[in-house]
């Protein structure tokens, strides 16, 4: 196995793509499911708190520091300033403050910026002039129809569809032309909804290709696994069960796990996709730089917690911080440390992966296996047998859609 070193995580954040602020760990629904809900064990105490701007501009100008140096090689990148919840719209003087340090104060001509939220929708009617006229890439949480949606609800227990219904059509309404290049919806799958009744709803009413995620099945109460289970539907399962599940499919395109799956697969196993010249001219190197699907730490991202904590991703447990800005304003963050122990992870399933068939183009994160500090055993581990059956159902998928081969092709690997 070729470790990462501490270089190769400073360069990761000379580079930086996105960062993306918990700006706080209110929320104004209940939702049955939530990450942050009865359901998971493996977040910070939810204490209706807001992130410090302190500590946002404490990591912004950590970061313009780097932007800003000899490590950046990345010129004139755009880089996503994200606003996550709990529900962002209730800190809305955060997110005024970043935006006018962002724009007004912040010196950095190797970066441009810009802002994208998550909500619940339930105060867009109070701030949507202000998300449209600073061009926000916009996700709302909307679950389909109204029982699709039932799990959405306020601390009382009601259903908060009418009032999110009413506010994307105001939205649409009031900015149409915003509207249709920069809103989109994220849907949840689970027991009250269905695939397609969620792509039918979301895509007559706004004319949009909604993302449609399963339950996070990472970090579960040993308490709540059999409601958990009662609750969790599968994307892949509840597409198939659908009357038009190959018309639908071809809607959502990438967004559907089976153009995911098919596109990883020409990625790594067709000898005419190449990332970039030197594969092009020298051919590819078939060693995989580390064994299973995980990112080297801040190569796509970075999230911050309303706490401070410092991850790579949002969709990591709070336990694996990677580093922390403090109350006084400083950041801290140890590469050596980092690399360190971002390796012993990997030195806990790298004897499956030297066995797995599947390693190429495994998507497996390691921070996303059970017992991480114990012994993790990976799901997604591929013998020869079932490695030969994913083949045969990528080159299947491929054989029956002949023109969206090209479709891939073009719009998702040359992008």
């Amino acid at each position: 196995m070729q470790y990462i070193s501490s270089d190769e995580i400073l360069f990761q954040l000379a580079n930086l793509p996105q960062i993306t602020f918990e700006i706080t760990d209110a929320c104004n629904l209940k939702c049955k499911y939530c990450g942050y809900g009865e359901f998971y064990n493996d977040y910070d105490k939810r204490e209706n708190k807001n992130l410090p701007i302190t500590k946002a501009f404490a990591i912004m100008d950590y970061l313009v520091g780097l932007w800003n140096s000899e490590m950046n090689i990345s010129e004139n990148r755009n880089v996503y300033i994200g606003f996550y919840g709990g529900e962002p719209l209730l800190n809305m003087t955060f997110i005024e403050a970043i935006i006018d340090y962002v724009n007004n104060k912040l010196i950095c001509p190797n970066r441009h910026f810009t802002f994208s939220m998550t909500t619940n929708g339930l105060l867009l009617h109070k701030y949507m002039d202000f998300i449209a006229n600073h061009n926000f890439s916009l996700l709302i949480s909307l679950d389909g129809d109204e029982r699709g949606h039932s799990y959405r609800v306020d601390h009382k227990g009601n259903n908060s569809f009418n009032q999110i219904i009413k506010n994307a059509k105001l939205l649409q309404k009031n900015f149409p032309d915003y509207f249709d290049k920069s809103v989109n919806f994220n849907a949840v799958l689970h027991n009250r909804n269905s695939y397609e009744g969620i792509f039918r709803f979301i895509k007559n009413e706004f004319g949009k290709i909604p993302n449609i995620s399963e339950l996070n099945d990472m970090g579960i109460r040993g308490d709540m696994k059999e409601t958990f289970k009662a609750t969790y539907r599968n994307t892949y399962e509840s597409l198939m069960q659908s009357e038009h599940y190959d018309e639908i499919e071809k809607e959502m395109f990438i967004k559907s796990g089976s153009y995911q799956s098919v596109t990883t697969f020409l990625h790594q196993y067709s000898p005419f996709v190449f990332r970039n010249y030197n594969e092009l001219l020298f051919g590819k190197n078939d060693e995989k730089r580390v064994p299973t699907g995980t990112c080297i730490p801040f190569l796509k991202r970075m999230y911050v917690t309303v706490n401070g904590k410092i991850l790579p991703c949002e969709r990591i447990g709070h336990q694996f911080s990677m580093g922390q800005i403090t109350d006084d304003n400083i950041v801290h963050l140890d590469f050596e440390q980092i690399a360190a122990k971002h390796n012993a992870y990997l030195n806990k399933v790298i004897s499956q992966c030297k066995t797995c068939k599947i390693v190429k183009s495994c998507v497996q994160c390691i921070y996303n296996l059970e017992d991480l500090d114990g012994s993790p055993v990976c799901k997604g581990y591929t013998n020869q047998e079932e490695f030969l059956r994913y083949v045969s159902s990528q080159m299947s998928f491929l054989s029956n859609h002949p023109e969206d081969y090209y479709r891939i092709m073009e719009e998702v690997i040359v992008e």
